[in-house]
């Protein structure tokens, strides 16, 4: 994307990400930030619990992640002089990228039309909570009320009897699976500019994000014409399938099974686990009575794991042809060896010159790691980004003197 240049009006991380993506692959992100707080995800030091920086630092995760690879500048919007800029900026941009309400974006004149106005070519892409039409188009939305909560995903993982509502397993989860989905939108837009000649105004919000991931269960309930039977799971295994599910080693840890042959795999599973008297057992000796016996298959199959401490089971498991994955903790997740052969682990240098690491976005061209660069800090970028524009250096003094710019 070398040569396309996107303007990004956003905060927090779910419109951000995209633009991380789009910088990963080369385009110019300049991202606007409010000219005396900047982004406000700039302020959250604790998420999920944890700090959200290091002690000492300047490298903080929860801007590095969805901010890589961009240039900062620093804009008042609402004042006369930050609006001669920020019309340069559209001008010369590709896409106009924002996740702002529409009632915040009338009021700073952003809304497309206003956009369009001074580029009439440019690629508009709103983010949202809900959608931009319908009943809660001017409703403010996280990942974790409209992606989590309304998306289907909380109570797809909640078990009926709970106490409590299960959480994201990460922070900004749905925000970035919903930045990588505004990523290829506007990948797909400038090809269609390309053949048409025509602008394309993209709509992506968290909530059709949730719902394309629950999209499996949403399919079916929808057949159904009502909501899904709850079914309770069994306890090991699958209903008919001993070897698939989640099973508990010796010393605590998980392993998942995702063996969909039964038959095809319990001989092999029997072998390396030295029970290789149940292949011919006859309770199990067909797939047939395999998938009639699962539950007692299953129970076999949960105390031979227990067995064995996690490891182990690494090394026996990785000896045989069956699908399986190790749980992983997100420390695991990001030393492992797939994710670092393929680059998926990328480095980055910081703003102390300290070499750090970050998750790449999962798309990879030509088998090439992604080089990335630091997130800027807060309006590092706006002298630099002002000069481009032609602004001398009185004017750029002048529109410091009036607050419109950082």
């Amino acid at each position: 994307m070398e040569g396309v240049r996107i303007l990004e009006v956003a905060q927090f991380t779910f419109v951000p990400a995209a633009g991380a993506v789009l910088a990963d692959w080369g385009a110019d992100v300049i991202k606007v930030e409010h000219a005396e707080h900047g982004d406000a995800q700039r302020g959250l030091v604790r998420l999920l619990g944890l700090d959200a920086a290091g002690k000492g630092s300047s490298f903080f995760p929860i801007m590095e992640g969805p901010n890589r690879g961009k240039r900062s500048i620093g804009l008042a919007l609402e004042t006369p002089g930050a609006r001669k800029v920020l019309e340069e900026l559209i001008r010369t941009s590709d896409v106009f990228l924002t996740n702002f309400l529409p009632t915040a974006r009338r009021k700073l004149g952003i809304e497309v039309e206003d956009v369009r106005a001074v580029n009439p070519d440019i690629i508009y892409v709103r983010g949202s909570g809900f959608g931009s039409r319908g009943p809660d188009a001017d409703k403010g939305g996280y990942d974790s009320t409209a992606f989590w909560a309304r998306g289907g995903s909380a109570a797809g993982v909640t078990p009926p009897a709970s106490e409590t509502m299960m959480r994201m397993p990460a922070g900004a989860y749905g925000d970035s699976m919903g930045g990588m989905t505004i990523a290829s939108g506007i990948a797909a837009a400038l090809y269609s500019r390309k053949v048409t000649g025509e602008p394309s105004l993209i709509d992506v919000s968290l909530l059709g994000v949730g719902a394309w991931a629950t999209q499996f269960s949403v399919n079916l309930a929808l057949l159904a014409d009502g909501p899904l039977p709850v079914a309770q799971a069994p306890k090991h295994g699958s209903r008919t399938n001993p070897l698939v599910g989640a099973y508990r080693t010796s010393d605590d840890r998980w392993l998942e099974l995702c063996m969909l042959q039964p038959g095809r795999y319990w001989p092999e599973f029997c072998r390396i686990a030295g029970r290789e008297e149940l292949v011919a057992d006859e309770r199990f000796d067909s797939t047939e009575k395999l998938m009639a016996n699962a539950a007692e298959a299953a129970e076999l199959v949960a105390g031979i794991i227990a067995g064995r401490p996690f490891e182990e089971w690494l090394e026996l498991l990785g000896s045989g042809a069956g699908q399986w994955a190790a749980v992983q903790n997100a420390w695991e997740v990001g030393q492992d060896p797939a994710l670092r052969a393929t680059g998926m682990i990328a480095s980055v240098v910081d703003a102390e010159g300290k070499d750090r690491e970050l998750v790449a976005n999962p798309v990879q061209f030509d088998e090439t790691p992604v080089r990335l660069t630091r997130a800027p800090q807060f309006a590092e970028h706006t002298d630099d980004i002002l000069r481009e524009l032609g602004l001398s250096d009185d004017e750029l003094i002048q529109l410091k003197i009036e607050g419109a710019v950082t």
